[in-house]
């Protein structure tokens, strides 16, 4: 009872409890991503597909001619608030999302630098003509992808229901369908490309104010979505970074934080699909599918276990009761602390769920956190905003004996209590009695929120099914198949092909963004055709070495690819072994004022064989034993190796030399 958890992980959960989160971690079956097989995903009849949006790189924003790409820094000129209010569609229905959003009584504040944003932005001036440069990148993209293009482009309104679109929604519209993009084994289908405006940039969310800037606002993207043809978490990343290298082969996209945003869709058999929003870095991708893929593992169980215990399920109710004064002296310390005055405290019993509260959902998370996400989300309690009776800051076994029994639990039920401002109780107690509803149902639809880690948390209902309706200010925009011929004709998609040549020269896949991106793939094969050496060896020297030593310069002009084609030619011209090229590499970048020919003959100069290095051997270890500062016993041979190397570097294999002054030494 001397805490009260933040986030609910199972460092939280009682001794007893972390026994049983360990237990139903074990019962769902989860493994750790590097102890996965193919054969894991497939019993676990995994899926998924991919949702990537790719700012353009144009001069105006997509439906306005403010600039794109000017940000904001804290500066604002105005303010404008606006606040949810659901309405009924065409078919007399509301939008889950949008009732979300009600419950949660948002404050939405945007901040405005005139320079960025006009009226359009609050829709009170009709869409400028659609920019002509965004919708030529987005065909020509679409193009590489193998699109079947559209004859017409119809505009529609997508529901943007979060407040990140003043407006409420946004403008879209789809450029080509049925395209393909193709991994090492497989091709994956694409549904569509569409382009779009890009929403604001979020300040901060607390409470019931949540703040946006819109200087990203209207900025043209495309947004591309997959088919759930992705088998494997891998293949999931692939797909991602095949996407990410082809927009850039284009030279017309935006680069840098934000500029690129994924969302994946994850699926298992018997669970339903779970959107990963916002994913920051494709690296990040494996391990968050992975997760979410034993997430809904652990969910199903989960609703095998309470449906076994209460198989009729329609009459399932919370019982709650407000903490009085009697109670409120036994909290735990910390969250006497947090309460004032116009604050509540709310017991609930949550009949059937014992031992649910401790059970595992993600690594370091069990379903605690589930509902404490939610309460964060919906009702805007900040966390720390709930205690659990398999927790160990519960009460103490007298106070927690009169709660069940104000209660009236029974043995197979748990209970918890939660604590906020008065207005926000009752929207509390409704959302923890849905989400335990939705638990006898398996897997809700929801977006959820990414972290490094591989885990996430809720974020919001999945907007309905019809949630695009056509806009009637903007015009169809016919696209003629002669123009659409032009910009194939002129396309170069050196993509594939150069996929295929890093993969069949066996180069590390870690190299392969930085290779595409800078266009070294040709400049590889010219040192290989003139000099003989092993492809997958310069293209490690420009990937590995290369840019390593870019980032230590840290500057922004990249190192002239031309300058390492010298060095290299060089290096094979004076009859130097090729990993002369390396060490000269590390010279040439730091005096990049130096000739390459200037670097290798320096670097040349010296002992011109073994034996003319393994005579040098007894001097050295006679100089070492004047200077030494390690009495280590592999000290000498490698102050000796490194006065050595320097001089016979390309022309004496270091191995050999190494065996050479092992030898010597024996008998120094």
């Amino acid at each position: 009872m001397n805490r009260v958890p933040a986030s609910y992980p199972v460092a939280t959960l009682s001794p007893g409890h972390k026994e049983n989160y360990e237990l139903s971690r074990r019962q769902v079956g989860y493994v750790p991503r590097s102890e996965a097989t193919r054969e894991t995903y497939f019993r676990l009849g995994f899926k998924s597909g991919l949702e990537i949006h790719q700012q353009l790189l144009t001069q105006k924003k997509l439906f306005c001619h403010c600039p794109a790409g000017l940000y904001q820094h804290g500066e604002y000129d105005a303010e404008v608030i606006r606040h949810m209010r659901p309405t009924l569609s065409e078919m007399g229905e509301y939008d889950g999302t949008a009732l979300m959003e009600k419950k949660t009584r948002k404050t939405i504040i945007y901040r405005i630098k005139d320079e960025t944003a006009c009226t359009y932005d609050i829709d009170d001036t009709p869409p400028f003509q659609i920019d002509r440069d965004a919708l030529e990148i987005a065909l020509e993209i679409a193009l590489m992808l193998k699109c079947n293009m559209v004859g017409e482009l119809h505009i529609a309104r997508k529901q943007y229901l979060d407040g990140s679109i003043p407006t409420g929604f946004q403008r879209t519209g789809i450029v080509g369908i049925e395209g393909e993009i193709p991994l090492a084994h497989k091709k994956v289908r694409i549904i569509q490309i569409s382009i779009e405006e890009d929403s604001c940039r979020e300040v901060s969310d607390v409470g019931h104010l949540r703040v946006y800037t819109t200087d990203r606002l209207g900025m043209p993207l495309i947004e591309t979505v997959t088919y759930p043809d992705m088998l494997t978490p891998d293949e999931v990343a692939e797909a991602a970074q095949y996407l990410r290298l082809l927009v850039r082969t284009s030279g017309k996209v935006r680069t840098g934080i934000g500029a690129a945003r994924e969302d994946v869709n994850v699926s298992i058999a018997g669970g339903t699909r779970v959107e990963i929003k916002g994913v920051q870095h494709i690296r990040w991708i494996p391990d968050l599918v992975h997760v979410e893929a034993f997430r809904q593992k652990a969910l199903l169980r989960i609703r095998d276990i309470l449906q076994e215990r209460c198989s009729d399920h329609s009459g399932w109710r919370v019982k709650s009761v407000k903490l009085d004064s009697t109670l409120l002296h036994a909290l735990p310390p910390l969250l006497a602390e947090t309460l004032n005055t116009d604050y509540r405290c709310v017991a609930v019993n949550l009949p059937a769920f014992r031992d649910i509260l401790s059970h595992f959902t993600q690594p370091g998370k069990c379903f605690a956190s589930e509902l404490s996400d939610r309460l964060k989300v919906i009702a805007c309690l900040e966390r720390p905003n709930l205690i659990h009776s398999e927790g160990d800051a519960w009460f103490d076994n007298g106070t927690a004996a009169e709660l069940r029994r104000l209660l009236g639990a029974d043995d197979n039920d748990a209970q918890l209590v939660y604590w906020g401002p008065a207005d926000d109780m009752a929207t509390a107690l409704e959302t923890v009695e849905e989400r335990c509803r939705l638990a006898f149902a398996g897997v809700p639809n929801e977006t959820r929120k990414s972290f490094s880690d591989g885990t996430t948390i809720f974020e919001r209902v999945l907007p309905g099914p019809d949630r695009m309706y056509p806009d009637t200010d903007s015009a169809p925009i016919a696209i003629a198949n002669d123009h659409i011929e032009r910009i194939r004709a002129r396309l170069i998609d050196v993509l594939p092909d150069w996929l295929h040549r890093l993969r069949m020269w066996g180069v590390p896949s870690d190299t392969h963004r930085y290779l595409i991106r800078r266009e070294i793939v040709p400049v590889v094969e010219q040192i290989a055709g003139k000099t003989g050496w092993p492809e997958k060896f310069i293209a490690v020297l420009f990937g590995h070495t290369l840019k390593g030593l870019e980032r230590k310069r840290r500057t922004k002009e990249p190192f002239e690819a031309t300058c390492v084609v010298d060095l290299c030619l060089a290096v094979h011209r004076t009859g130097l072994e090729r990993t002369m090229a390396k060490e000269a590499l590390y010279v040439l970048v730091a005096s990049p004022d130096r000739r390459a020919e200037t670097v290798v003959s320096d670097l040349s100069s010296g002992l011109n064989s073994l034996a003319d290095a393994t005579r040098q051997i007894p001097a050295l270890a006679s100089e070492f034993e004047r200077v030494r500062k390690s009495r280590h016993p592999e000290a000498r041979q490698r102050w000796i190796m490194g006065r050595l190397k320097p001089k016979v570097v390309g022309k004496v294999d270091l191995k050999l030399l190494a065996e050479a002054v092992t030898k010597e030494l024996a008998h120094v």
